[in-house]
């Protein structure tokens, strides 16, 4: 069996041996390397087939007997083969991003493009938005178009973030304000943790097609297992592991009205796919060391809307949950990006005549009608899909199989 692998200095959670795994039949392992180590491992060590990361990607080009035109136009090497003892270098991050630009379904033609950032990701997308016939600007932080003078390319059809800006743990941040480029069609980011970073958050909001990097990341895959085993991979093959992985990732979010089962349907859901479950009714209990009742009599519902905001932001962040929420998570509008950059939204609608209204301070003093009278328009709005449970156990299946979980 052919021995591949991933090479960089940090490489913490990687989703490639899961990718590879799905590709191809070949050992895919984790190689982390200080610079000092790189040299003897190439050279000496027992390996088939790198994928190469940062910082590495130009590190490792000496060491190639021969190296692909376009890895040597663009400076960088992310696929390494050992072929008879020689290494051989290759680029497959430039047939990721073009499935990028092919998902996003923009001919980039005679169209501005501006990608942000000039390090190595920039240079790729740069690579494939030339070869496609762009009108490029690449925004840096210095240099003749830098985030001061965004003005001059307002009229930009384009947008590709290719900075770490957004990328988790720092998943609030963002490159700039799409609202100012009234003509862009489409966002990409090569991001692909969060899978909705606030960049694509704001596209989507606008009304752009946006694509995030995972694509990118299975995709260039994809070209190297091929160059790791001679073996082409087909586009139903590629497409199905793009699928699996972007649902693996996604955490399930449920919403609706207390009392609807948003935690039995989470329980049974998570039973089902081995995925954690995070009720945030118990997690703000947990961290508040009071129950919600108690919380309630000391502080208010303004004191239990902001503790609920902090778990919410602490379980968004995170990948292939499942998350039972508290019936009023959406009347705070900035909790909505937090669960929805890496989730996908279930709204429970379930006949509010059968609710419980025990242990649920608002539904007692409001009444479920008002509650459902102020919640039932935003949970319309927040939700990617709307289950009509028939019963807990159905809710799960089909919501688990929506979901690809």
């Amino acid at each position: 069996m052919k021995k591949c692998g991933l090479l960089g200095k940090t490489l913490g959670h990687s989703f490639s041996p899961q990718i590879h795994a799905l590709l191809g039949d070949y050992e895919y392992l984790l190689y982390e390397k200080t610079e000092e180590e790189l040299g003897e491992f190439l050279l000496h060590g027992e390996w088939d087939g790198l994928n190469v990361t940062i910082p590495y990607k130009q590190a490792v080009m000496p060491y190639c007997a021969e190296i692909s035109p376009e890895a040597r136009k663009i400076g960088s090497v992310n696929t390494l083969v050992r072929k008879n003892g020689a290494i051989y270098g290759y680029n497959t991050d430039i047939a990721g991003f073009e499935a990028m630009l092919d998902l996003a379904g923009t001919d980039a033609a005679g169209k501005k493009a501006l990608v942000l950032g000039s390090g190595g990701a920039s240079k790729t997308a740069v690579f494939a938005l030339n070869k496609r016939g762009a009108e490029l600007v690449v925004i840096s932080r210095g240099g003749e178009n830098n985030y001061s003078n965004l003005n001059k390319h307002a009229d930009a059809s384009l947008i590709v973030n290719a900075t770490p800006v957004g990328m988790y743990p720092n998943t609030e941040d963002r490159p700039l304000d799409l609202s100012a480029f009234p003509r862009c069609a489409a966002a990409l980011d090569l991001i692909y943790n969060p899978a909705r970073t606030r960049f694509l958050l704001q596209a989507e909001e606008l009304g752009m097609k946006g694509v995030n990097g995972l694509l990118m990341l299975v995709e260039q895959a994809a070209e190297a297992s091929a160059l790791f085993t001679g073996n082409s991979i087909s586009r139903e093959l590629r497409q199905s592991v793009y699928r699996k992985i972007a649902g693996q990732m996604q955490n399930i979010i449920l919403i609706g009205m207390p009392g609807c089962g948003k935690t039995t349907v989470g329980r049974l859901i998570a039973e089902a796919t081995g995925r954690e479950l995070i009720d945030l009714d118990e997690a703000i209990e947990a961290s508040a060391g009071r129950t919600i009742p108690e919380i309630f009599t000391s502080g208010g519902e303004e004191e239990f809307r902001r503790l609920e905001t902090e778990e919410v932001r602490r379980a968004g962040k995170r990948s292939g949950l499942v998350i039972a929420t508290g019936g009023g998570v959406v009347t705070r509008e900035e909790n909505y990006p937090l669960l929805h950059a890496n989730g996908t939204i279930f709204f429970l609608d379930r006949d509010i005549s059968v609710l419980p209204i025990d242990g649920r301070p608002l539904s007692a003093s409001k009444g479920v009608n008002k509650l459902a009278a102020e919640r039932m328009p935003l949970y319309e709005k927040w939700c990617d899909h709307k289950i009509i449970p028939a019963s807990a156990e159905a809710a799960a299946q089909e919501i688990a199989a929506l979901a690809g979980a």
